[in-house]
């Protein structure tokens, strides 16, 4: 049974927190509550789905504003409450009640100019909305995915292919997706009368959206399938390799056209939306497309004079030539061996790090004396 959803509290932000901080809490919830993440925990795919769900709507200007307008105006007030049993009349906390009776269509309402809020209901109760008696509408495309994959400094800045393991709904191949046993009886469902659909009717609004009991097919099996328990599609997991584009940030994002949510009534497929979150590098970092490279340095290198070996982004190694009396931090810029994007490319910036011995043995100390009184230092 469709429930009522706080998206705000879904990722713990307030009604006016920024895109930003949308953002940032959907990622750290997405990352927290990721199946990968949780494989003894069976409730997390179900969070991390309503996490992206809660995101597909705050994050969208469009679709926040609509929902913040039916939010204002009490849509989803009554919506919610458990189905007290099988084959019964539904009641819902506030005196709403699931009927198969005629109401006003939300897809007919514009309220401010915002347009029919159908399909924004639709997203968010898990059915269509339709005239009194209507059945499924028919093939729907899938739900998007939204997952967040982290990715080597070294892959993000060349590019590469990553393998990423996704939980996804597929069609139960016992069933062929009826939700029935096989040899099993069908006959119209109690719940919605064979309609398919049942009404939400509260504060002047009515939603119509799949019965939970037939899931909008209209008529219930004898014996529901043994595989899905007569929900006609499983659950399972398999691997897809993601192309990460040269010089990816932390944030980008990609789209794979059909790898999402399986359809319904035969929809296509819905989309699997990448978010790529980039891991530090113990020796790497980055500055635009430039790449720094921090090589430390004894106090006798800087001093007199050195020559040093530096790893470059692709394994080749450079020779940079240290002059005497380097200071810390001074930089040496190695042309063409940064991040290569849009047909643009970076540098790669070798930073001086002077590192002082925290002990010197006798012989150093007095070395170090004796440099000191000569008079050579000066402030």
């Amino acid at each position: 049974m469709a429930q009522s959803k706080d998206y705000y509290q879904v990722l713990g932000v307030s009604a006016s927190a920024t895109q930003d901080e949308i953002k940032k809490a959907y990622r750290r919830l997405a990352k927290k509550n990721h199946p990968d993440a949780n494989k003894s925990d069976p409730k997390a795919a179900d969070r991390f789905k309503e996490i992206s769900e809660a995101n597909n709507v705050l994050s969208d200007p469009d679709k926040r504003k609509q929902y913040d307008e039916m939010r204002r105006l009490g849509a989803f007030g009554g919506f919610g409450g458990e189905r007290q049993q099988r084959g019964a009349r539904t009641s819902y906390p506030g005196g709403g009640s699931a009927s198969t009776g005629p109401g006003p269509r939300m897809e007919d309402f514009d309220i401010g100019g915002l347009g029919g809020l159908g399909d924004l209901f639709s997203s968010m109760f898990g059915g269509g909305v339709g005239q009194r008696g209507a059945q499924r509408a028919g093939p729907r495309k899938g739900e998007s995915v939204e997952v967040v994959v982290p990715v080597s400094f070294r892959t993000a800045a060349l590019g590469g292919k990553v393998p990423v393991e996704l939980e996804v709904i597929e069609e139960c191949a016992t069933c062929k997706g009826t939700g029935g046993a096989p040899g099993a009886t069908w006959k119209k469902c109690p719940e919605c009368d064979g309609r398919g659909m049942i009404s939400f009717g509260q504060g002047g609004f009515a939603v119509n959206r799949p019965c939970p009991m037939c899931l909008g097919r209209g008529q219930v099996p004898s014996k529901p399938c043994p595989t899905c328990k007569g929900a006609g599609e499983v659950r399972t997991r398999k691997t897809v390799n993601i192309t990460v584009p040269p010089g990816t940030d932390t944030g980008t994002r990609v789209r794979l056209a059909g790898q999402g949510g399986r359809g319904d009534d035969g929809g296509p497929p819905g989309d699997l939306i990448i978010t790529f979150e980039v891991q530090p590098d113990r020796f790497f970092t980055r500055e635009g497309l430039d790449v720094i490279a921090k090589v430390p340095l004894n106090i006798a290198q800087a001093m007199l004079g050195s020559k040093v070996s530096v790893r470059t982004l692709s394994g080749k190694k450079v020779t940079i030539k240290i002059p005497p009396g380097t200071p810390p931090g001074k930089r040496f810029r190695v042309p063409g061996q940064g991040i290569e994007k849009n047909g643009a490319k970076g540098d790669m910036i070798v930073e001086a790090n002077v590192t002082v011995p925290e002990k010197l043995t006798p012989e150093q100390e007095q070395m170090m004396k004796e440099f000191a009184a000569s008079g050579d230092l000066k402030y």
